[in-house]
């Protein structure tokens, strides 16, 4: 209870300017993620390609994402982080903007790997800025991200459905025209960030991932987005909707993931603690994908189960993001990028391994791999178990300082106003 109360002193979303500008062009960021799943389909059929050639709209994008994360502090430390943002939305205009002008498949798998560069750039460094620069603490810095992640998670697939009945090529013109506002929006209200005095070498993402703490996070948010991303990446195929209608289906199981992220994860620690609540939240989410792999051609038992899938994923998202920040032993930015480029890998791979299972075993197959994954994952998490203990340590320490701090500031105020009064009485009775 005393982490409830503790974290009800501080909101996440009294911050700054800069750190909403950010956050907005998060929210169109993570839109990316979600966007093309309403219109996979009608890509599929309208440009002639098989479902497993579509997923490669996921899996181009993700791996690039993922490689590309190596390479973000390297730029960062160099021109700032600033710079390093406008320089992924830059990219992400331009790459989205010509993925919706192309004519094939191929072209488009093209430009949204150089979409990936862009993101690559972008999440890494918003996600430093955001943590730096929010007022709350750290875990009220993360809160908000995933909120701004599980938002655009949620709007990306209404975009995408809404603009798909038109077009497939709408959303792609969408996210380009909302990315062009947040670069407007990060130029003008983000104040420029100087490049650090410590400048990062290429092979510190790497490096980084031989701490131990770090490497089992990361391999465990791997196992857990091959999971995710096979849902994600094949699931809209079976269901066989209309563009809006698998919109809907995906602004529901994006819904959940918002609210969780932000409600659900700090209630549940609070209550569980960080080991108890990733461990529930894994083997739920593993009985989530055994059932989609049992009842893939029921329609209503696959959209159903999808949608609840949010809740575990808007879990997940946050404890997992504020553990890895905690037990890593680098610099925030540098964890950031070596975990990201883990885990981006397995969400990368997973829906084009879906598409070719699917072609070369059955539709029921990819989702059976999806389960064993997810237990895999809860397995590499068992063998660090210890850390998980010290990262809440850590976590309810900062969390404490910031209450600590926050109460200091109140004490003040009320000293100030009591001399105020005091100094107003003195003066009417003169």
């Amino acid at each position: 209870m005393s982490g409830a109360s503790h974290g009800s002193t501080v909101s996440p979303f009294k911050q700054p300017k800069a750190v909403f500008a950010v956050a907005f062009a998060c929210v169109v960021s993570f839109m990316g993620i979600g966007l093309v799943d309403p219109i996979l389909p009608a890509i599929s059929s309208q440009l002639h390609a098989s479902p497993s050639e579509t997923t490669l709209l996921f899996t181009s994008y993700l791996v690039v994402t993922a490689v590309a994360m190596l390479i973000t502090n390297w730029v960062s430390s160099r021109i700032g982080a600033k710079w390093t943002m406008i320089a992924g939305l830059i990219l992400i205009v331009a790459f989205a903007a010509l993925a919706g002008s192309s004519n094939s498949i191929g072209t488009i798998i093209g430009f949204r790997a150089g979409w990936g560069v862009g993101n690559a750039l972008f999440i890494a460094t918003s996600l430093a800025v955001i943590v730096a620069s929010a007022s709350g603490g750290f875990a009220g810095a993360i809160v908000l991200y995933e909120t701004a992640l599980g938002l655009g998670i949620a709007v990306g697939p209404l975009v995408g459905g809404s603009l798909g009945e038109i077009s497939w090529r709408g959303p792609f013109y969408g996210v380009s025209v909302l990315m062009a506002i947040s670069l407007i929006a990060t130029v003008v209200l983000v104040d420029k960030t100087p490049p650090p005095a410590k400048r990062t070498s290429l092979s510190a993402p790497i490096k980084a991932l031989r701490h131990r703490g770090l490497l089992t996070m990361a391999l465990t948010a791997l196992c857990y987005n091959w999971g995710f991303f096979t849902i994600l990446g094949y699931a809209p195929f079976p269901m066989e909707l209309s563009p809006i209608k698998l919109g809907l289906v995906f602004f529901g199981w994006g819904i959940f993931v918002a609210l969780f992220a932000v409600f659900g994860a700090p209630w549940l620690q609070a209550r569980l603690g960080i080991a108890k609540t990733m461990y529930l939240n894994l083997g739920i989410f593993a009985l989530i994908s055994l059932g989609i792999a049992i009842w893939t051609l029921d329609k209503s038992v696959l959209i159903i189960l999808v949608i609840l899938s949010g809740i575990v994923c808007g879990v997940n998202n946050t404890i997992t993001t504020q553990a890895v920040m905690t037990v890593s032993p680098v610099e925030r930015p540098v964890a950031s990028a070596a975990y990201s480029f883990v885990r981006f890998i397995g969400g990368g791979l997973a829906p084009y391994v879906a598409g070719r299972l699917v072609v070369d075993v059955n539709i029921h197959c990819p989702f059976y791999i999806g389960a064993g994954a997810v237990v895999l994952g809860m397995v590499i998490l068992s063998t660090s178990h210890n850390l998980l203990g010290k990262a809440e340590e850590a976590q309810a320490a900062a969390v404490a300082s910031a209450t600590a701090a926050g109460s200091s500031s109140a004490a003040a105020e009320h000293e100030q106003e009591a001399e105020d009064r005091a100094e107003a009485l003195l003066g009417d009775d003169n």
